[in-house]
């Protein structure tokens, strides 16, 4: 019975994920089973979430030292194929697939015998919303 309790928990937070495309943080997600009726630790959460995260279903993310972890939902298994950009003022996260970058991968292996993984790979800074320019940047760099 034990199991199928845990197997039930680990179900409704992997659901909360997937239908909450933002980043979460754990006590979202202990408030969100409370409200469903489901009694659960906040151990309990970060433990599934660990779990999850070990598993490559869902990334954790640190924005600083004052701020809980946050977690998404990884939506394909292309996600952990590229760079990611984390905003530190709104939270919004851009998959950026870039030649630029490809290059940069190519370089810390070649020059510094380092491998890169990129899907674990996060820049963290303003996007351009927050930094004022009011515009989502395209990247055309593809070519490069």
């Amino acid at each position: 019975m034990a199991s199928e309790y845990k197997t039930k928990q680990r179900a409704v937070i992997l659901n909360f994920l997937r239908e909450n495309s933002a980043h979460v943080c754990a006590r979202d997600i202990a408030l969100h089973l409370e409200e469903q009726g489901i009694k659960v630790g906040i151990a309990t959460v970060y433990r599934t979430l660990d779990k999850l995260c070990e598993q490559g279903v869902v990334r954790k993310f640190i924005i600083d030292e004052r701020s809980g972890a946050c977690y998404q939902y990884v939506q394909d298994a292309e996600c952990n194929e590229h760079f990611h950009l984390k905003c530190i003022n709104c939270g919004a996260l851009v998959h950026m697939s870039c030649g630029f970058l490809k290059k940069m991968e190519e370089h810390i292996f070649d020059e510094h015998g380092f491998t890169v993984s990129s899907g674990k790979t996060v820049i963290y800074g303003l996007c351009s919303k927050c930094n004022g320019e009011g515009r989502e940047h395209i990247c055309n760099c593809h070519e490069h």
